[in-house]
């Protein structure tokens, strides 16, 4: 493997350059490259060339239309990491209530094994994360203002507090090793599939942390599909070979678990937010069409008709 080199922002404009990019202001462009780093631009460069073979850019592509595309996938990061934290401080605030409800609201009580799933083969995962959470409370025993009022005054940190310093990731994987039953009693609350929503965890996380370190967004796929819903129904969304385009493990199947983990207000706004985004991106390209940036998201061109679908009653008995 060819070892990786330090350009000069003067050599980056070269290749840039060399490659068929239009640069109208090279000092704009350097200072663009210098504060948003080289590396993270030409990750958006492929969507631009005229076949990925031939790796050179479109007649007539701007280094404007690149970093477009560029800053669009920061906003939609943006948008997105909001909504998102909103599903986190929700799912925190269920979780917790229903457990503290059953269980008890001191870490002595919530904090057994006997709480979470009997089976034999996720002990050991029960028991780290018991360990992991004891841990989170002596870290933060003292750090955290809300944790060191209560064990200051109370000697004991409830759960409704505990899940505020937990991360998304823990408490999912908290939720995850729950009981059938107590599963069960936080996806009724949603109206979503127990084990549909067992499986929107992780990949909420995922996305969690992809928006909150600023990775590339706009094509992510996940590794896990995600089943099928009636949504993808209802948008006709085509198949191939028997399975759904659009809406599986990319960008799209994020916005559908959202649909269904967000009250029906916030969904309508993101998806004004969101679609307001688009439609800037829209405007600043010249080269390509936005078509082309809506499929590599798994975007279907109907998409904002989710916003407009009522969800359907869950019945648990189904």
């Amino acid at each position: 493997m060819i070892e990786k080199q330090f350009k000069t922002l003067d050599e980056q404009i070269q290749i840039f350059k060399h490659k068929g990019l239009v640069i109208k202001d090279e000092r704009y462009a350097k200072e663009v490259l210098l504060r948003e780093n080289y590396f993270f631009i030409n990750g958006y460069r492929h969507l631009f060339y005229k076949s990925q073979t031939e790796k050179v850019f479109i007649p007539g592509t701007t280094f404007e239309e690149l970093y477009s595309l560029f800053l669009f996938d920061r906003s939609f990061r943006n948008v997105l990491f909001k909504y998102l934290l909103v599903i986190e401080n929700n799912l925190k605030s269920i979780s917790s209530y229903q457990l503290s409800k059953k269980y008890g609201y001191k870490e002595k009580d919530y904090l057994r094994a006997k709480n979470f799933t009997q089976i034999p083969e996720r002990q050991r995962q029960v028991n780290d994360l018991i360990k992991k959470m004891k841990r989170q409370i002596r870290i933060n025993g003292s750090q955290h203002s809300a944790t060191s009022h209560y064990v200051s005054n109370y000697g004991y940190i409830p759960m409704w507090i505990l899940v505020k310093v937990l991360s998304f990731g823990v408490v999912s994987e908290m939720v995850s090793i729950l009981k059938p039953e107590d599963q069960r009693d936080i996806s009724n609350i949603y109206g979503i599939d127990t084990d549909d929503f067992i499986g929107y965890l992780p990949i909420l996380a995922n996305y969690r942390n992809l928006c909150a370190h600023e990775d590339i967004l706009y094509e992510n796929r996940t590794q896990k599909q995600i089943d099928n819903t009636i949504y993808h129904q209802l948008l006709n969304i085509p198949k191939e070979d028997g399975e759904y385009i659009y809406g599986k493990n990319d960008l799209f199947a994020l916005i559908i678990i959202m649909k269904q983990m967000l009250l029906a207000e916030d969904f309508k706004n993101m998806t004004l937010e969101l679609d307001n985004i688009i439609e800037t991106l829209n405007y600043n390209l010249t080269s390509i069409k936005i078509d082309k940036i809506l499929n590599q998201m798994g975007f279907p061109l109907n998409w904002k008709e989710l916003a407009k679908i009522e969800r359907p009653v869950y019945d648990e008995g189904k």
